[in-house]
């Protein structure tokens, strides 16, 4: 922590980096030992190179503390910045601020760049001078090089509320990753992580996502309490899906026999003439962890996810959802996590 004058602000500022405590980064896999923010670390990124720069990036990262400042300054640096064909800046580049409890949170805005030439970016939030918890959602396709909060001198910064669960992880392709609603937080699984007040972290890799054992055994390695699996849209064919889909869940579940595994179908069924195909594969996997006694696997089907008013308005593209199909989806995929924890 250093202290030193915000530009443009008379009021004296106290300056911590994202990585002191007792600030804490949420959905970065091993964040407290390596401080690094990325998913894969090196050695999985050269085992599956189609996942290198995929594996940098953090979606569904958090920097979280409480303060009682009544105004907080944020800088962000990012490392990489460039365009999506399919999301604007607001839901590709920026970090979203959240203030208060998480269940019952309030959005007090976005922190981005102005175009994409503009690697650092400057904002000013207000908040009561209360003692309030901050969330702040990290970009979804960037990474970061910095972050820095600044604070009013007189106030101070302890360490978030704990979440009220473990972390639970989700594995799959770009919805997963939050491809396609306006900002970070109106993702399924961001949605259902402030609805349930949970921790999690996200594997969805756009494209890449292809139920490569490798990534099956990294995962292995960080403690989670529930496993979203869906990785359908990735799989070039049903027949990639057939060789690959039960050889990762068994996988996993070789290392985590008493694991909550929920197993997902992909939810834009209405498009995709292989749709069933697929849909058979993978309920196949589950079908025969049943069968073979696993009393810890959910099937959850994803043509169900758009419900049936209104469908083609919960996507942007007939593939990717917008906020509306997010909703849904969490709406689905929300009741069996409150009962695989108990609510």
């Amino acid at each position: 922590m250093v202290s030193g004058y915000i530009i443009g602000v008379v009021i004296k500022m106290k300056i911590f980096s994202y990585k002191e405590k007792p600030i804490e980064v949420h959905g970065v896999p091993f964040f407290e030992e390596r401080g690094i923010l990325e998913r894969l670390p090196e050695g999985v990124r050269k085992a599956v190179p189609s996942l290198d720069g995929l594996g940098r990036r953090c979606p569904g990262a958090r920097i979280c503390f409480r303060t009682n400042s009544p105004k907080i300054h944020l800088e962000m640096i990012f490392k990489t910045l460039s365009w999506d064909i399919g999301m604007s800046i607001y839901a590709c580049q920026s970090a979203n601020v959240m203030i208060g409890d998480r269940r019952n949170a309030r959005f007090a805005g976005l922190l981005h760049a102005d175009d994409y030439e503009t690697m650092v970016c400057h904002r000013e939030f207000e908040k009561s001078s209360e003692m309030e918890d901050v969330t702040i959602w990290l970009p979804r396709n960037e990474e970061i090089s910095d972050f820095k909060i600044s604070i009013e001198d007189d106030a101070v910064i302890e360490a978030p509320t704990p979440y009220k669960y473990p972390p639970m992880l989700y594995y799959g392709s770009s919805i997963t990753e939050g491809g396609c609603c306006c900002r970070v937080t109106n993702a399924y699984n961001a949605i259902i992580s402030q609805h349930l007040d949970i921790d999690y972290y996200n594997f969805g890799f756009s494209g890449g996502a292809k139920g490569e054992l490798e990534i099956a055994d990294y995962l292995n390695t960080i403690p989670m309490s529930i496993f979203v699996y869906d990785y359908d849209h990735n799989a070039p064919s049903a027949e990639h899906l057939e060789k690959t889909h039960e050889a990762f869940f068994k996988r996993i579940r070789e290392k985590n026999p008493d694991l909550p595994v929920v197993i997902l179908t992909k939810p834009d069924f209405d498009y995709d003439p292989e749709g069933a195909e697929r849909r058979k594969v993978i309920y196949r996997t589950y079908e025969n962890a049943v069968n073979s006694g696993d009393k810890n696997v959910y099937f959850i089907d994803g043509e169900t996810f758009f419900t049936e008013t209104d469908r083609h308005f919960c996507t942007i593209d007939c593939c990717h959802p917008n906020d509306l199909g997010f909703y849904r989806m969490a709406e689905k995929i929300e009741p069996v996590i409150r009962q695989i924890l108990g609510e």
